[in-house]
């Protein structure tokens, strides 16, 4: 517990900083967590990051990252294009190894790719919305997050009796699930409250609602993906809390939501 405390601390130490000043450090800073992240999940397909399926992955998750700001550096092609390329040279790479990479191996790589480039992608946009103040919206869902995993764990421990998917996570309760939510509610009232973020509460409540539960959603589905590949974590980057990918997997699913959301309700 004092090892997880302590890397908590150094981790926060170090993101925040990125995260409050934004700009050209904090989309470099992600890049290299989404990297990382691409890392570990490669891994758990035992598809090395050096190898020509690791690098065309890496080069177009980059691809993917680039913010709307900078779009311009490849206006001659589109980022479909670059990803069309990607899949085309990796379903060649299948015969050049006469399927020792084989068309599964395809499929894990380019959703790998979608999976980490579009939910980093949104973290770099998000910080530079314009729609809405970018570092507040970072921070509603940063916070959202622990929010909602610390309701759940609590309300979980003290009232937890019905398993919520013990195939995938044994510990996480439907008590807790709903717990989480509601810490999350009250959280995002407060949030509201002092800072006049979105236009609502009637707003907020309904948008953190289902961000909180897809949140959750985000959780499980990398627990299911550890569990289907026999890995107890994504990586150990991060002593006694795991990989990037275990610190990231709830806000992948949250934060093009979240986009998604904010253009839904500013029409």
């Amino acid at each position: 517990m004092k090892q997880r405390i302590l890397t908590g601390a150094l981790a926060l130490v170090l993101f925040l900083p990125f995260v409050i000043y934004g700009k050209l450090p904090f989309t470099l800073f992600v890049y290299l967590l989404a990297s990382i992240a691409l890392y570990e999940l490669l891994k758990m397909k035992k598809i090395s990051l050096v190898s020509f399926p690791g690098l065309v992955s890496l080069l177009i998750l980059w691809v993917l990252l680039i913010p709307n700001a900078y779009v311009t550096l490849v206006e001659t092609f589109s980022k479909a294009e670059f990803a069309l390329l990607a899949l085309l040279l990796l379903l060649t790479y299948t015969v050049v190894t006469k399927n020792k990479f084989t068309f599964d191996d395809v499929g894990f790589v380019v959703i790998a790719i979608f999976y980490l480039g579009i939910g980093f992608y949104f973290l770099i946009e998000t910080r530079n919305s314009t729609i809405q103040g970018g570092l507040e919206l970072v921070f509603y869902a940063l916070l959202l997050i622990w929010v909602t995993d610390s309701g759940a764990y609590f309300v979980g421990r003290a009232m937890g009796k019905n398993k919520l998917w013990p195939e995938i996570s044994p510990n996480k309760t439907i008590e807790g699930a709903v717990g989480g939510v509601l810490f999350a509610v009250v959280f995002a009232w407060v949030y509201h409250y002092f800072t006049g973020i979105l236009n609502n509460y009637l707003l907020i409540t309904l948008m953190t609602i289902i961000l909180s539960i897809f949140g959750q959603i985000g959780d499980l589905v990398e627990s299911a993906l550890k569990r289907h590949y026999h890995v107890k974590d994504s990586g150990n980057i991060l002593p006694g809390h795991g990989g990037i990918l275990d610190r990231f997997d709830s806000l992948l699913f949250v934060l093009p939501l979240l986009h998604f959301l904010l253009l839904l309700f500013n029409r």
